[in-house]
C-alpha cells in the first residue's frame, strides 16, 4: 500500500478521534524496547510472512528450507501467519505453518496477469483441498491498484469458495473499499481489512485511534452482512520518510506495535501485523519506509529492538 490523496479521513494528519495508547513522555528509550519485548512475548494473533532474504525479490523460487527456518523464528509468537503467494515457493508457508502448528491464512496474488492469476487460483485450491489453508484470501489490494475489475475478482472468490466450500474465503484491501463495495461483502465468508494510519499521514499520538476508526468502517459495512471482520495488515515503519504528520522512527514503530497489540487482545480483535522480517527489495516500490515495514526482526533475523 501506498499514500492516495482520495482517503476517507482528511485531517491534515490528525484525526478527530480522541488519542489512546501508551504516553511515550513516561518511557525512556530502554524502557519503551522493554515493554515492545514484552509485548511480543506475550504473543500476537497472527502476523504476515516475510519471504525474501537481502537480494532476493518476488519472481525468485524460495525454497522450504528457508521457509522453514523463518517459520521457526516466529512461531513461539503468533498463532496465524498470513502468507500472500502460492507460487514460487510461497505454497511452502502454509505447509510449513501448519507442520509447526500455526494457523494460516493464504493469499492468491492477483493482478492484470491473467495467466499468472491462474496458476495462483490452481494453487490456492491444492492447498486448501491439502488441509494446508484456514482462511483463503483470494487477491490482495486488487481493487485499491485497479488491476481487475470487481466482476473479475467475484469470478475468482465464487470459483475458490466452489471447489473448496469447508474454507473461509475472503479478499484482503484497503478498509474504505468494503465501504463502497458492498458485493464485495456479500460474496466474501469473512472481511480482511487493511488498516494504515501512516499511509494517511496520521501523527503517531492519534494513530492509534484512526487504526480504530478505519476498522469501525469496516465494522459497519460489514455488519450489515453479519460478517466478521479481521485486520489483515496494520504496521509503522521504523525508518525512511516521513509522510505528512507521519514520522518514520525506531520509537514510533515500537510504540505502534505495543499500542495495536493491546488493543487487539483487549477488544478481541483478530489481526495480523506487518510484518515479520524487514524486506530489501520494497524499496524500489514504496521508497526507503518499505525496507523498513513494520519488520519486528531485521532483514538478518535479529530482533530489532
Amino acid at each position: 500500500m501506498s499514500f492516495r490523496k482520495d482517503q476517507f479521513f482528511k485531517e491534515n494528519g490528525v484525526s478527530n478521534i480522541h488519542v489512546s495508547g501508551i504516553e511515550l513522555s513516561n518511557y525512556s528509550e530502554s524502557e519503551l524496547k522493554k515493554l515492545w519485548r514484552d509485548t511480543l512475548m506475550n504473543g500476537m494473533h497472527g502476523i504476515c510472512f516475510s519471504m525474501y532474504e537481502d537480494g532476493q525479490e518476488p519472481g525468485d523460487k524460495i525454497t522450504k528450507e528457508q521457509v522453514e527456518r523463518r517459520i521457526k523464528i516466529i512461531k513461539p509468537f503468533t498463532k496465524w501467519v498470513r502468507s500472500f503467494s502460492c507460487i514460487e515457493g510461497n505454497e511452502f508457508v502454509p505447509e510449513m505453518a501448519h507442520k509447526h502448528g500455526l494457523k494460516t491464512m493464504v493469499g492468491a496474488w492477483l493482478s492484470d496477469d491473467l495467466e499468472k492469476n491462474e496458476e495462483e487460483i490452481i494453487a490456492l485450491i491444492k492447498l486448501a483441498k491439502e488441509g494446508f489453508v484456514n482462511i483463503a484470501a483470494v487477491g490482495n489490494e486488487v481493487l485499491y491498484r485497479n488491476d481487475l475489475t470487481l466482476e473479475q475478482l467475484i469470478v475468482y472468490m465464487q470459483r475458490v469458495k466452489a471447489a473448496v466450500p469447508q474454507v473461509n474465503v475472503g479478499y484482503v484491501d484497503a478498509y474504505y473499499e468494503f465501504s463502497v463495495h458492498p458485493d464485495l461483502i456479500k460474496n466474501s465468508d469473512v472481511i480482511l481489512s487493511n488498516c494504515y494510519p501512516y499511509w494517511e499521514g496520521t501523527s503517531i499520538g492519534y494513530a492509534n485511534s484512526h487504526m480504530k476508526a478505519m476498522f469501525d468502517q469496516t465494522l459497519n459495512a460489514a455488519a450489515r452482512h453479519g460478517k466478521k471482520v479481521i485486520i489483515t495488515e496494520t504496521g509503522w515503519p521504523s525508518r525512511g520518510e516521513s509522510l505528512k504528520a507521519a514520522d518514520a522512527s525506531t520509537i514510533n514503530a515500537m510504540k505502534y506495535f505495543i499500542d495495536t497489540q493491546k488493543w487487539s487482545r483487549d477488544n478481541g480483535v483478530d489481526l495480523f501485523y506487518f510484518s515479520s522480517f524487514d524486506e530489501s527489495w520494497k524499496k524500489g516500490d514504496e521508497g526507503e519506509v518499505g525496507a523498513y515495514w513494520g519488520g519486528l526482526w531485521d532483514k538478518n533475523e535479529l530482533l530489532k529492538f
